[in-house]
């Protein structure tokens, strides 16, 4: 579809992949309403935005809170007029613990934000997509949803419940004018733990290097939106995953286990 001129909400707009997405919607030309929960995030996304803030609105929401997804649908459609795209960008990651020494607390938490966060997205604006000429719907998955990384079983099931989520949106939705791209990003520089009240153990220095930057992450989603693009994985981690996993389920499982086991302490 054509970026330029489109209005497009982006949750996640206040830091990471969902602020650069922001950015480089803006800089081809598109209107955004940047969605987060911390405004002191949204008003970093507009210091950069400076160029193009006349077309950009922030609106601090949480998204696991479907009365406050539905009434945003009113406030971006007065703010812009319209609703070309939706792209569900925020996330939380768990805390680096074996899933028995998570709490119901912390497991809520996490499922209400990747999860009924996405939900609560596409079902609000879904209607509004529908009435468009062409109209675009992404949903940000994970790597984790193709195999788990140790300490983080419940962030690779709602991430994987996304997936399939939206697998099931692509095929509901295949024969209208909105189109759907489900992305998986690999490990992206973000400040993904810091968000979600957690913190990743040490990474050795040639992973670290390998780690793909948010601008990148985000020049690949702009691209998926333009093209309509279905699925993509982002890095060379998740696609190398994404073939291992469906080759060797057993395989990929214990690979990463082991080379991964150091993030959780036992």
């Amino acid at each position: 579809m054509q970026i330029r001129d489109k209005v497009f909400v982006v949750t996640g707009g206040g830091n990471g992949i969902g602020r650069d997405v922001v950015l480089e919607l803006l800089a081809r030309g598109a209107r955004v309403a940047a969605v987060d929960l911390r405004a002191d995030g949204l008003d970093g996304t507009r210091a950069l935005a400076a160029a193009y803030v006349d077309r950009l609105t922030s609106h601090t929401v949480d998204v696991s809170d479907r009365g406050a997804v539905e009434t945003l649908v009113d406030e971006v459609t007065t703010a812009h007029g319209q609703v070309d795209g939706v792209a569900n960008v925020a996330g939380i990651i768990q805390k680096f613990v074996p899933f028995a020494e998570l709490s119901y607390e912390e497991m809520t938490k996490v499922l209400d934000v990747n999860y009924w966060g996405v939900v609560h997205m596409c079902k609000a604006f879904l209607p509004v997509l529908l009435g468009r000429p062409e109209a675009s719907l992404l949903n940000v998955s994970s790597m984790g949803a193709f195999v788990p990384v140790p300490g983080q079983s419940v962030y690779g099931a709602s991430k994987a419940a996304v997936k399939l989520l939206t697998e099931g949106l692509y095929a509901e939705l295949r024969t209208t004018n909105v189109a759907v791209t489900l992305v998986f990003p690999g490990a992206v520089r973000t400040g993904i733990a810091e968000n979600s009240g957690a913190s990743i153990p040490g990474r050795d220095t040639d992973a670290a290097a390998n780690i793909t930057s948010s601008a990148t992450a985000a020049y690949r989603i702009v691209d998926a939106i333009e093209k309509g693009t279905f699925r993509v994985c982002i890095g060379k981690d998740a696609t190398m995953l994404d073939l291992l996993a469906r080759l060797l389920p057993r395989r990929s499982i214990e690979l990463v286990a082991k080379k991964m086991g150091s993030l959780v302490s036992r």
